[in-house]
């Protein structure tokens, strides 16, 4: 049965508080602009020839929107891994940024090791756990940000602490204006259209999780700058609404899975297409986008467009992440669901425990090479 948005319902289901994590946000990018502008750099700057960042879950979301925040503006390549092993261009001219919000992610410290193998600069940011203590011990520069909370809700620290110290290295543009202007932006957002206190006429992400509800949503955007909004939606629409959904860019999908709006038919009804949009796009992604959307249309599929605010790139990045992360709050709602406890996720860790997952960490451990 369909859960009402209503403020007594919400208090009576986020028995963990996510709710208020995400009306704090604004003040969380404030204050991880300062840990960052007080952070040692135990390096010196040089001419760095690639960034890689290494993470998983939400340790990683971070590192997607710095790469597409810098799409534009970085002279040298930022990729983000999500693996154990690290790729062999990752040599002494890389700097590794290891995030891992627990400090204790298996696939991460796996990353930071081989990292130390290839002798390349690395910079370490957790809550804590291992890589505090590796970092300490290897004497690399390490940022410490709060515990206590959902990995996925500290985008915040993981995404400006690392954008600030690239700008401190001379690798990225000094974001301190852009940084203001987001969290501004996020504030108007909160007030004006996202609170559970704003009704569903006024509330875009109520609005959009009534229309989620008990639909698989496929959820569109441009590939330069905003393919991060589209990863995080889906991925907060899995964590805190514990739903499926898909997640696909623009042009990219106009060349294989526009074909696909063809079957299965009977399902149709249960489809929901959502596209992210922003005044900046490629003139022909936004044509795309119209055209596709008639497509989808006249398939009996509803879309939905989420345009996003501000002005700055920064500000309207983070402003369809904001109304993404409060669209799946108010959709675990509906579910009648406590958004916060990611039940398989902590099952999935217990049971790779009983296969000693400290290996992975283990400097006497050979990592296995697939060849």
């Amino acid at each position: 049965m369909k859960m009402g948005l209503s403020q007594k319902n919400i208090k009576k289901l986020d028995k963990s508080g996510m709710l208020e994590l995400l009306l704090d946000f604004p003040d969380q990018c404030r204050a991880a602009q300062i840990l960052a502008q007080k952070a040692t750099l135990l390096f010196e700057k040089r001419d760095f020839t690639k960034i890689v960042f290494a993470g998983m879950g939400g340790s990683a979301i971070g590192a997607d929107l710095i790469r597409s925040y810098l799409y534009f503006e970085s002279k040298i390549p930022i990729v983000v891994l999500r693996e154990y092993r690290l790729p062999a261009y990752v040599d002494e001219a890389t700097l590794v940024i290891v995030s891992s919000y627990s400090g204790n992610t298996e696939e991460t410290l796996s990353a930071y090791r081989e990292a130390q193998e290839k002798k390349a600069t690395l910079l370490a940011v957790s809550s804590g756990g291992m890589l505090k203590d590796f970092a300490s011990r290897d004497k690399v520069t390490f940022v410490e940000m709060p515990g206590n909370l959902p990995p996925r809700c500290s985008l915040g620290y993981l995404s400006i602490i690392p954008l600030c110290l690239l700008a401190r290295c001379g690798l990225a543009p000094e974001p301190s204006g852009a940084i203001h202007q987001m969290v501004k932006t996020l504030e108007d957002l909160r007030n004006h259209n996202l609170n559970p206190g704003i009704g569903q006429k006024d509330n875009i992400a109520k609005s959009i999780a009534l229309k989620l509800y008990n639909k698989l949503s496929f959820i569109y955007s441009s590939s330069l700058s905003f393919d991060v909004c589209a990863i995080r939606m889906r991925g907060q629409i899995a964590e805190n609404s514990k739903a499926l959904s898909s997640s696909h860019v623009f042009p990219e999908m106009n060349h294989n899975e526009i074909v696909g709006w063809d079957n299965p038919k009977k399902l149709f009804k249960n489809f929901v297409a959502v596209i992210l949009r922003d005044k900046g796009m490629h003139p022909r992604v936004a044509m795309r986008m119209d055209i596709t959307a008639d497509l989808i249309r006249k398939e009996g599929v509803e879309v939905i467009e989420i345009w996003s605010s501000g002005e700055g790139l920064l500000s309207r990045i983070f402003s369809l992440i904001y109304i993404g992360d409060f669209v799946s709050l108010y959709l675990a709602i509906l579910y009648g669901i406590d958004p916060t406890p990611v039940d398989r996720v902590t099952y999935l860790k217990e049971q790779l425990a009983k296969n000693n997952e400290t290996q992975w960490i283990n400097p006497n451990f050979q990592i296995p090479n697939p060849k």
